[in-house]
């Protein structure tokens, strides 16, 4: 019996700052597995809700921060096996690059085990999944 296919949709951000340099935020969290990663902040898109609003609410939630969006970045599609749920998941994300305009990474939320500012080489050397670090190179550039 082949497992059952899940569609989802989600959004999120690379949040920049330029302080002595150029930073950008990461997330740590449990994966479905059980391990702790590195990742970009993004989540699902709600019913109603335009993509850029649930990036911007996303980041918010798992960041603690306010930002602006400056662009679009990219669109990044993968599977994945849901073991919780025990179906297979076809994900599409989109990143957009975002300026941190107020806030603070300590008030992020309970999916979130920490947020931190990374220089961003250091970012992409820690970020976990393959398409999240193309979309930091892309950020890097248009930096």
């Amino acid at each position: 019996m082949k497992p059952k296919v899940k569609i989802e949709i989600s959004a999120g951000g690379v949040v920049y700052r330029a302080s002595k340099g150029i930073e950008v935020v990461l997330c740590r969290h449990e994966t479905l597995k059980g391990k702790d990663v590195w990742s970009l902040p993004k989540g699902w898109v709600e019913k109603g809700e335009k993509v850029e609003q649930a990036a911007l609410r996303e980041v918010k939630e798992e960041t603690g921060l306010d930002t602006r969006i400056v662009t679009r970045i990219d669109t990044i599609n993968y599977w994945f096996f849901n073991p919780k749920e025990h179906v297979r998941v076809k994900k599409t994300v989109y990143f957009y690059l975002m300026e941190a305009t107020s806030g603070d990474i300590s008030r992020h939320d309970f999916e979130v085990k920490e947020v931190r500012w990374f220089p961003i080489e250091e970012a992409i050397a820690l970020c976990a999944y393959s398409g999240e670090r193309s979309v930091l190179k892309k950020c890097k550039e248009i930096l």
